[in-house]
């Protein structure tokens, strides 16, 4: 009998690691569904926006207060949860406080959790004030609601309540407290149960630990469903980053394959092409199977904080995007495209929609201005803006559905050499004027 609780700690540690390995293995299957891209460069310079954006949250205290109160937040959690190797140690053997032997060490590293469980509350609690007292702007975009606006409050909800078990368990904790080693914050909680008896204090106490165990292992399999799998994300998001500069765009190989064809006098543009001859690239992406892996990543990655669009001056100027819904609309399709996947063993049956259209419209798309203010607010490292351009680049070279105002330029350029309504020979009557 004395087994009992290990075992039932052992099989609910297997069953919330194994749905979350199965769950992290569908995002990886999800993403493997873009193209992929050779990454392999600049290994130095990418280990290094690892250590400094993501690591180091350099991108983040550009705004000071948010960005200072998720640093709390983000070492503190981390850091805490150290702990629970302990707790691990403890449910499978029987143990109680399996470090408590390292002395002034373990002392020294409860007292650290403990003040940082206090700050990681109180950072949550102001992060739920600006969420829904003074209703900060950017969290109250069209597309903030529904579940990404629940979503943002269920986290706080399940931080605010695991840094509150961890506390109430070490106040509980009637031997860690008589060691008076480590109890820098609980021993003042400890005296709001004064007078209860040692047996209740002992209820309280495994209660405390086993609904915090539990909790850990909810909250690890919420962020499967939920935008905080950024925490898992973020490092090989700012890895795989782009380190060319921002304003460089790609090349399209396929367009680029063609203009040299163009240029080549020994090929015959009449000739048609060999029988065995692949099919054409497509120009441009219409669909989350043409983005990248990349872009893919980039939209789990996404954790919905709207600095991007914040940032945006179409949106600023009342225009309908917003870089942070392209993001969201992108994750959403691969969501349906997995599920897809899923109810067809793996592989997927064309369900009549797409990104673009279904999710993305195409006044969305020309609204870009390509000023890279979103690239450039992202604190880890998202590109929305290589999604606009990849789509706009499917709407000119593969439906012709570019703007009247970008024809008639293009037009220009076609016939004149220029964007300008003017042939060659008058483009400097201006100077004789």
């Amino acid at each position: 009998m004395q087994y009992i609780p290990n075992i039932i700690f052992l099989l609910l540690l297997i069953a919330g690691v194994g749905y979350f390995t199965i769950n992290i293995r569908k995002v990886i299957r999800n993403i493997k569904q873009g193209i992929t891209v050779d990454a392999s460069d600049n290994k130095a310079e990418r280990y290094g926006n690892v250590a400094r954006i993501a690591l180091g949250q350099s991108k983040m205290v550009k705004r000071p207060v948010s960005g200072i109160l998720h640093f709390i937040t983000y070492v503190g959690f981390i850091i805490i949860n150290i702990e629970v190797l302990e707790i691990i140690i403890d449910g499978i053997f029987g143990t109680h406080r399996a470090f408590s032997g390292m002395g002034s060490v373990y002392g020294f590293l409860i007292a650290c959790f403990e003040i940082l469980a206090v700050l990681v509350f109180v950072s949550v609690v102001i992060f739920w004030l600006r969420r829904n007292i003074i209703k900060i702007k950017r969290f109250f975009k069209p597309e903030m609601k529904g579940w990404p606006k629940q979503d943002g409050n269920f986290i706080l909800y399940f931080e605010m309540i695991l840094m509150a078990l961890f506390l109430i368990m070490n106040a509980t904790d009637v031997p860690f407290q008589q060691m008076n080693n480590g109890n820098v914050i609980s021993q003042h909680i400890a005296g709001f149960f004064s007078g209860t008896s040692e047996s209740t204090l002992h209820i309280i106490e495994r209660s405390a630990w086993w609904i915090h165990i539990i909790g850990i292992l909810i909250f690890l399999n919420y962020l499967y469903f939920s935008k905080h799998l950024h925490i898992l994300l973020a490092f090989p998001n700012v890895y795989f980053g782009r380190v060319t500069p921002k304003g460089q765009f790609k090349n399209n190989e396929a367009v680029t394959a063609e203009v040299k064809m163009m240029m080549d006098p020994n090929v015959d543009p009449f000739a048609a092409p060999p029988a065995d001859a692949p099919a054409p690239a497509k120009f441009g992406a219409s669909d989350v199977m043409d983005l990248t892996q990349i872009q893919l990543l980039n939209a789990y990655t996404c954790t919905e904080c709207g600095r991007c669009t914040d940032e945006c001056p179409a949106n600023k100027t009342g225009k309908k995007l917003s870089p942070r819904k392209i993001m969201m609309d992108t994750r959403d399709r691969l969501q349906e495209v997995g599920k897809n996947l899923d109810a067809n063993k793996g592989v997927f049956v064309p369900d009549n929609k797409q990104l673009l259209g279904d999710y993305i419209s195409t006044e969305e798309l020309w609204a870009c201005t390509t000023c890279n203010a979103c690239v450039e607010a992202c604190p880890v490292s998202i590109d929305p803006l290589s999604i606009i351009m990849d789509m706009r680049q499917y709407l000119v070279m593969e439906q012709s559905a570019a703007p009247n105002e970008l024809n008639v330029t293009m037009t220009n350029i076609e016939n004149n050499g220029a964007p300008w309504p003017f042939n060659q020979q008058d483009r400097l009557n201006w100077a004789k004027e």
